[in-house]
């Protein structure tokens, strides 16, 4: 027995199938609160470091800027604006001049530090016996605190200490000096100390560089019949060029600011006065914050020239050595 037709069968067919090509209703402002929420996000991550910036740093840029301008002596709450004055003194008092001499030593110890480095990771990033043992001898002085590195050699070299005690029983007592004492030869002892110590932190540099170069192109080298030399100054050499730019900034930055080893070694007697224990000295010793703070800005132009200049004589090129 069949039933009639109603017309109520699509309607009840329809009202029992789920909905769900129906859109659910968002209301517009949540979706663009998220939105707003998430390009805010990194700038949330970024406020702590760089608030932490400005503050520790920019902050008191500027404000030595200012200082560099005056005649504050650091205690008084007036400051007087003496335009560029405090920056007259620094180039034309000689005691001033003769700590940006005193530089030079450290200059030429720097080019010393590159050249021993980058022999030492040329010759271990190859296969050498007792290779890691060597590059832990390398990289341990640059471990060592910069104040304990001044009293271990103020003993070394003082009148009597290591040095004179090796040479006394290798039979070479004409060589014996003030090795910090003599203003002819002091200057040459702490440099020589900072080589010592800032080799380890260039030798590692040069040597991750070194090592990161493919396997590939040595081996290609060799079918090409080139021999150590041939690899170091065609493939290492150029391969590494950032890294020396690098290394020759942090080398001249590192000369200028030299501070904890002529200051525990000698206080800057002798001729050993460097631009940094200068800088100090006139701050805390003479009560001359705003001539100090003028030798703290010509020191960072200074570094900031040496650098432009470096960027503009060995430009940074891409290294395509395939």
């Amino acid at each position: 027995m069949t039933s009639a037709p109603t017309g109520l069968g699509p309607v009840i067919a329809a009202a029992s199938e789920p909905d769900v090509a129906r859109p659910t209703r968002v209301p517009g402002g949540a979706g663009r609160r998220s939105a707003w929420y998430r390009r805010l996000t990194p700038y949330l991550f970024l406020l702590v470091p760089v608030g932490l910036l400005l503050l520790l740093t920019y902050t008191p840029v500027v404000t030595m800027f200012w200082y560099s301008v005056t005649d504050w002596d650091g205690l008084d709450k007036t400051k007087n604006v003496i335009g560029l004055d405090n920056y007259v003194d620094v180039f034309t008092d000689p005691d001033n001049l003769r700590v940006f001499f005193v530089s030079l030593y450290y200059v030429v110890g720097s080019f010393v530090q590159m050249a021993l480095a980058l022999y030492f990771a040329t010759i271990l990033s190859f296969k050498v016996r007792f290779r890691n043992l060597w590059k832990g001898i390398l990289f341990f002085p640059y471990l060592i605190n910069g104040v304990a590195i001044g009293l271990i050699f103020l003993n070394f070299l003082k009148p009597g200490g290591g040095l004179d005690t090796v040479l006394m029983n290798t039979g070479l007592e004409s060589l014996i000096h003030q090795w910090t004492g003599d203003p002819d030869i002091a200057n040459y002892s702490l440099a020589a100390v900072s080589v010592w110590r800032y080799t380890g932190l260039t030798f590692v540099m040069f040597l991750g560089a070194i090592q990161s170069i493919s396997s590939d192109i040595y081996e290609a080298a060799a079918l090409d019949g080139a021999n150590r030399w041939h690899e170091f100054w065609s493939i290492i050499l150029p391969s590494i060029r950032p890294i020396v730019g690098l290394a020759f900034i942090l080398g001249i930055s590192g000369s200028l600011s030299v501070f904890e080893i002529p200051f525990v070694m000698t206080n800057g007697a002798n001729g050993t006065e460097t631009f940094v224990i200068r800088t100090v000295w006139m701050a805390f010793q003479r009560n001359t914050v705003g001539l100090a703070s003028a030798m703290a800005v010509v020191l960072l132009a200074f570094v900031l020239l040496v650098t432009w200049l470096q960027r503009r004589l060995v430009p940074e090129e891409e290294v395509d050595l395939t």
